[in-house]
This record gives structure tokens, C-alpha cells and sequence, in this order.
């Protein structure tokens, strides 16, 4: 099979893909008789190829995927006009301390966020594939450590956690819920939430009185209607 050949064979199982693929999965187009260097450099021409065009050939953190440019999303939300989901301050500011700062427990982050983690929150960025548990602090109890995924990472359009949009001036974790947000834009998180994640049913933020630190819980469950739940997860990025 020639050059050419094997460039079209690679961009068709691309384009059809409903995830990343790895450089392992593309081998196996050609019963890994092509070696890994070649499908990159393959791969390499195809991303050249695809230059100045409304798609672009991504490689992330488990493989790689054709995916819509940030600069074409206005006009595809035109046609698909679907309400993003919606996920909660309390929600994208917990992923964030757990993101900048892993691993952590989830004491770590009742320290730095000043209210005690509703379970729901955890639960529901486990179940969307965003963190996991990689382990526990020898400390009393045991507690989790908690760390992103490469899920996270790919939803993201990274390839590393070196990439993460960097902090505010004061390095202030919480700040990074701003970035993080602007990378997930499918999180259409409402800019007013404060800090200690009470919103109302419509998912605008709620008064209440401050909290002491580590004695105030989240008290939304961590998403505003809409947002996934087991039954009803949401997409990564297109």
C-alpha cells in the first residue's frame, strides 16, 4: 500500500470514529504491518492537510479525532440549537481545585472552597468520566485521593495538564473555574453562582449567608436542571 493509499485509509477511519483513536487502534487498520513512526508521520501530514479548513485533525490525550474549529461553533449552534448543559459553580469549582491541584481528598477541597462537598457533586464527576480515585492518603480514615482522567483531558481538547488555562495573578484555584469554563463551553454555567455553590431551581445563584469553613454543605446537588445524570449522560466535545 502506497503513501497516498494508507493516508486516505487513515482519514476515513478518523472521520467515521466516535471517539479518539490511538496510534495502537490505527495500526490494526493495517494488521500492524505499518510501523507506529509512520502512522505518525502520517498523521502529521493529514493535520496539514486539513489546515484552513472548518475541521481540524486534534491529537489528545487518548488519540486522536477530527473535530469541529472553536471558530466555527457559533455557526453550528445554529443548527443544533440545544441548550448546553448545565452544571453548577459548586460543580466546575470542585473539578477545578481537583484539577490544579491533584491529587487531593475531598478535605483538601473543603478547605480551599470553605463548605463541606455535597457526595453528589464527587458522584457526578465521577459518572461523567471527568475524575477518579487513584489511590488513598495514609492519614486517619484513608481518604480518597482524587484525580482528572484522560476523559477530562480529551473533553478539554488537551493532551496534558499542562495545557489547563493558567490561574489568576494570585494563583487562586476557584479562578480557574472561569477557565476551565471557557474550554467546556458546553457547561453553560450561570456567571452570578457564588462561591458556596447555592443555586436556585433556575440555576441562578441564591442569598444566603456565608459559611464557616467546613461547616456550610453545597446545598445543590451540583447541577441545575438539564444537566446529565446516569440516565441521561451528556457529550464530550464534538
Amino acid at each position: 500500500m502506497n503513501t497516498h493509499e494508507a493516508k486516505r485509509v487513515l482519514e476515513t477511519a478518523l472521520i467515521c470514529a466516535s471517539q479518539a483513536l490511538s496510534i495502537a487502534d490505527l495500526r490494526r487498520l493495517f494488521d500492524d504491518t505499518v510501523a507506529a513512526e509512520t502512522v505518525r508521520a502520517l498523521l502529521d501530514e493529514l493535520r496539514l492537510d486539513w489546515e484552513g479548513r472548518g475541521v481540524e485533525l486534534s491529537q489528545l490525550s487518548q488519540g486522536w479525532r477530527f473535530q469541529s474549529r472553536p471558530e466555527m461553533r457559533p455557526f453550528l449552534d445554529r443548527l443544533y440549537p440545544e441548550k448546553p448543559q448545565k452544571y453548577s459553580r459548586a460543580v466546575l469549582e470542585t473539578l477545578a481545585i481537583i484539577a490544579y491541584r491533584q491529587p487531593v481528598t475531598r478535605g483538601d477541597i473543603e478547605e480551599i472552597r470553605g463548605v463541606v462537598v455535597n457526595t453528589q457533586i464527587i458522584r457526578q464527576l465521577e459518572e461523567r468520566g471527568w475524575i477518579e480515585a487513584i489511590g488513598h492518603r495514609e492519614a486517619p480514615g484513608r481518604p480518597a485521593l482524587l484525580a482528572t482522567t484522560r476523559q477530562f483531558l480529551d473533553d478539554l481538547g488537551l493532551q496534558s495538564l499542562d495545557q489547563l488555562p493558567p490561574l489568576g495573578e494570585r494563583g487562586d484555584v476557584p479562578q480557574g473555574f472561569d477557565g476551565l469554563q471557557q474550554r467546556l463551553p458546553e457547561l453553560d454555567v450561570p456567571g452570578g453562582a457564588e462561591a458556596s455553590g447555592r443555586v436556585d431551581a433556575d440555576g441562578a445563584a441564591a442569598s444566603a449567608p456565608d459559611a464557616e469553613p467546613g461547616t456550610q454543605p453545597d446545598s445543590d446537588p451540583g447541577a441545575a436542571p438539564g444537566t446529565a445524570t446516569p440516565d441521561n449522560p451528556s457529550t464530550g466535545t464534538a
